[in-house]
């Protein structure tokens, strides 16, 4: 048989569940996911081995509207996407079919033509008669050659989307080893973990301005124990007091929960050390941007 393989693009608005979806996709979690909106701030690669084909999937950032050197660096890495890919997935949320970020997408689309596929989300959260006026909406808005109703989180019809995915594969060589699930180092995993944690544990504007890096990962064998060191940024001594909490509270509670998720990831015990460093406006900074790893 011949191999098959291509690289297919995930877009759409912030928080329409292109993370959930690559998760499902590949059965691991390789993405963070929280409810809160532009959680997702690199590009992340998932490969998927099959039987003679290999799919490598790009999870990009919801593209919207832009305010600061952060967010245009989040949304120039999707709309770069567009161009490398061979296919394009295009996300939308059934309950929000009208999100204004859709046109840029779209008219990403048109400059950069591939094929593309509509996939509108999260049908198990809304009545299933609105799906039909969506579809008939967005067939005059794009020409895509298929439109599927999913559930990402459930895993409702993405077992249609891989078919149809394979259908458009080309010949072509394997680009990644079969034990490579992802281009990410466990440095930027451990970062993610984290990262996520401080969405779920804080409110309000905090989480988007806050970043992770891991300073060292130090393995003791003979302790059955993983030492991580990690440092959280923010951008005023205001955050910095907040994230730490009264008496500590906030920052152990966010350490407790990344710790249990590490431990499942590496497999053996975890000491993580978080500290939290103040960085003024590194979210409007160029430079601090590029030492963060954005």
């Amino acid at each position: 048989m011949t191999f098959l393989s291509g690289f297919i693009a995930i877009v759409g608005p912030p928080n329409v569940g292109k993370s959930t979806l690559l998760n499902r996709v590949l059965g691991v979690k390789t993405a963070i996911v929280t409810p809160k909106p532009q959680t997702t701030r690199n590009r992340i690669l998932g490969v998927l081995h099959g039987d003679e084909y290999q799919m490598v999937f790009l999870d990009t950032p919801g593209i919207h509207k832009t305010h600061t050197s952060l967010h245009r660096s989040m949304v120039a890495s999707a709309l770069a996407a567009l161009k490398e890919v061979d296919v394009v997935l295009v996300m939308i949320e059934m309950a929000r079919p009208h999100d204004q970020e859709i046109s840029l997408v779209l008219s990403n689309l048109k400059s950069a033509p591939k094929p593309s596929l509509l996939l509108i989300n999260k049908i198990d959260l809304g009545p299933r008669q609105n799906l039909l006026p969506i579809m008939e909406e967005y067939r005059k808005l794009h020409p895509f050659e298929i439109m599927i109703p999913i559930s990402a989180l459930k895993g409702d019809g993405v077992e249609i989307v891989l078919k149809e995915l394979k259908a458009r594969l080309r010949p072509g060589p394997a680009f990644f080893p079969p034990d490579m699930g992802t281009d990410q180092s466990e440095a930027f995993h451990v970062s993610e973990i984290i990262r996520e944690k401080i969405y779920y544990h804080t409110r309000d504007e905090l989480p988007y301005s806050t970043a992770v890096t891991v300073e060292g990962m130090n393995e003791k064998p003979e302790k059955n124990l993983l030492v991580i060191s990690a440092v959280i940024h923010v951008e005023t001594p205001s955050q910095k007091g907040i994230l730490i909490g009264e008496g500590g509270a906030m920052i152990k509670a966010i350490g407790r929960s990344a710790r249990v998720d590490l431990e499942r990831v590496f497999g053996t015990k975890v000491y993580l050390e978080l500290t939290v460093r103040v960085e003024k406006n590194w979210s409007r900074d160029p430079r601090a941007l590029r030492r963060l790893g954005y």
